[in-house]
């Protein structure tokens, strides 16, 4: 047995100490494949170093206990690239044990103790205005809700990395939708395993016998050992902190599905009865409740509808009315099966009758609620009456881990009022940024109404590159007119009409760092849909059946223009440090796209590049 110990006596305390009898030190030993390291009065945090592309130790607080949960961690062997804290015990000592460390590890010789934790930020493309963690890893939103005005965001969470891991519930509070107050995680990983998504809703009737009012959340606790099952939790203290169901689980796939998570609970008021939809590898599977506890089988839907290949995920389910008549909507979320690679948002719309969802479209047709590149897991808030808010994660699978920051990793889009239309004589859904976004706006640069022959003016912006363009443009003898966003290092982004393909473009292949993207084979993204290149199109669309390899990342991104009515369209880009999201008509065509110029864009020019165009309206925000 091998034993070091730290000095790690803080120079504040032992200035104030008369004797070493409250010093603090780390006490490291070597017991076979487990190092113990012993903290005599600790403060609040261990502060442990993280070398990112290093393999998982596991770490865990060791209390006694039998609910005393591993971690991992990837502590530091040769190098730091930043530090993660680790919550320590009250008390006199706090044991803290680790696996899978070399004896030699950096970590165990810069690990350290601190009574706080800095969450200033340090990375250069953490956005202005969308929603991040404070640090560490996000992914998927969860258990969207409302109540007393506030409006909760829980997520998925790793607050021991800024790569996929230890997932928590994350957890985040705004009364706007727009500025979001931090708060403590609210569901902890355990020892069922992580705590995948999920879905709250307020507990009006008492179902569950937790008390009038009470938040449940619902959540996919997921491991090796148990695999994904549905379990619940409890809070009566507005969300802020949950005790887990003594009963849990709560529900298990009955046939020993591998994939089957993310419950969506929601109130079916003509059974009187509660709903749970849940993802079932290609499908969706329905049950119902009295109590929120005991669940039985009612049907499923799903199984070779919308886009392939059709992992289904984070689903959600809700009714909306158009033109006096109420028609139901699924909210899909599926990896792979993006139009250009990677994951997305894909939506049906059908009837309900409390067993069975009847979709109105054929299998082979699919809709989508976002034509980017980086529109996920977006699900919507429960408790809000008629309104519709959807909230996604901007980013996609294929280059998640990749993206260049390390103090957090990963943002929200900005929450989205939905609204169905008819169109055609088929049922669609708009996205349009929600109203609260305007309270952003700090100052208006009027651009104004002008006609387009050619390149155009360029309107320099001032601010951090966080901003909102606002114009109405109708092409008369153009093709080809747009807007570009750039600085003056010559990255930009490029969104225009192509009105030869009836289609509208976001050209990211320029936008400033996009070389982290994986490179894919064409088996991988190969779908059922046609792309096509022109010569004088910039963008690096993918042809179906190529033989080439492409970056992930650096592409464009289109949405068909047969959704939207008439020959105006009206534009509405938000820029920040690192996305920029468009919408075209009130939302009738979303499209999300992260980006990552290396100095924020400060200009947008309008432009055409085969004929005339005229804008109306053109204004820019600066928030």
């Amino acid at each position: 047995m091998k034993r070091t110990i730290i000095s790690s006596a803080i120079a504040a305390i032992a200035a104030l100490t008369a004797t070493t009898a409250n010093a603090q030190t780390i006490n490291v030993e070597h017991k076979g494949d487990t190092t113990v390291v012993v903290i005599d009065n600790p403060a609040k945090y261990l502060i442990l170093p993280v070398e990112e592309e290093r393999g998982e130790a596991k770490v865990k607080l060791d209390l006694g206990r039998t609910d005393d949960t591993w971690m991992d961690v990837r502590l530091a062997i040769d190098r730091i690239d930043y530090e993660v804290p680790f919550e320590l015990s009250e008390g006199k000592r706090a044991v803290v044990k680790m696996l899978n460390i070399d004896r030699n590890a950096l970590a165990l010789k810069k690990m350290r103790l601190s009574n706080t934790w800095d969450v200033k930020n340090t990375d250069y493309y953490r956005p202005i205005y969308h929603h991040t963690p404070q640090y560490g890893w996000m992914n998927d939103a969860n258990g969207l809700v409302y109540k007393d005005g506030e409006y909760h965001l829980y997520f998925q969470y790793n607050p021991y990395g800024s790569k996929w891991g230890n997932m928590h519930w994350g957890h985040s509070v705004s009364r706007d939708l727009v500025h979001w107050e931090h708060l403590k995680p609210a569901i902890a990983r355990d020892t069922l395993g992580h705590i995948f998504s999920g879905s709250t809703v307020v507990d009006k009737y008492n179902s569950a016998g937790f008390g009038k009012d009470a938040i449940i959340a619902f959540y996919t606790s997921a491991s090796d050992k148990n695999g994904q099952i549905q379990c619940m939790a409890y809070s009566k203290d507005n969300g802020r902190t949950f005790t887990k169901y003594q009963g849990n689980p709560i529900l298990t796939p009955f046939d020993g599905l591998r994939d089957f998570r993310d419950p969506k609970v929601f109130r079916y008021e003509p059974a009187k009865a509660w709903y749970m939809i849940v993802s079932a590898d290609k499908e969706m599977r329905f049950y119902k409740s009295a109590d929120l506890k005991q669940w039985e089988y009612v049907s499923a839907f799903g199984r070779g509808y919308g886009a392939q290949p059709n992992q289904f995920e984070c689903p959600d389910f809700f009714p909306m009315t158009v033109n006096g008549k109420q028609k139901w909507v699924m909210i899909v979320n599926i990896n792979p099966g993006c139009l250009f690679g990677g994951s997305c948002t894909e939506y049906f719309v059908g009837d309900f009758d409390g067993k069975n969802f009847t979709c109105d479209n054929k299998p082979e047709v699919a809709k989508f609620l976002d034509f980017g590149k980086d529109h996920y897991a977006t699900v919507t808030f429960s408790n809000l009456g008629d309104r519709i808010v959807a909230v996604p994660w901007m980013n996609n699978w294929q280059y998640a881990n990749l993206t260049p920051t390390q103090q957090f990793r990963s943002c929200n889009a900005l929450p989205r009022e939905l609204r169905m239309y008819e169109k055609d004589g088929e049922y669609y859904l708009s996205a349009n940024a929600v109203e609260e976004t305007k309270v952003l706006r700090k100052q208006i640069v009027e651009i104004g109404d002008f006609q387009l022959n050619g390149k155009g003016e360029v309107k320099t912006l001032e601010g951090e590159g966080a901003f909102e363009v606002e114009a109405d443009i109708t092409a008369a003898t153009a093709k080809t007119v747009g807007i570009e966003l750039a600085n003056d290092k010559g990255e930009r982004t490029l969104i225009y009409l192509d009105l030869d393909k009836q289609r509208v473009v976001m050209d990211r292949t320029e936008s400033g760092v996009t070389g982290f993207g994986k490179r894919s084979a064409p088996h991988d993204i190969e779908n059922n849909y046609e792309f096509t290149v022109r010569k004088d199109d910039p963008m690096t669309m993918r042809q179906k059946n190529s033989v080439n390899y492409v970056n992930d990342f650096a592409l464009g991104t289109w949405a068909p223009l047969n959704l939207c009515d008439g020959n105006k369209r009206h534009f509405d880009i938000f820029v920040d440090k690192s996305s920029v999201e468009l919408f075209v008509d009130g939302g009738r065509i979303a499209m999300t796209n992260l980006v990552f110029p290396t100095k924020p864009y400060d200009r947008v020019r309008f432009y055409t590049l085969d004929g005339t165009a005229k804008v109306e309206g053109a204004k820019a925000y600066i928030f």
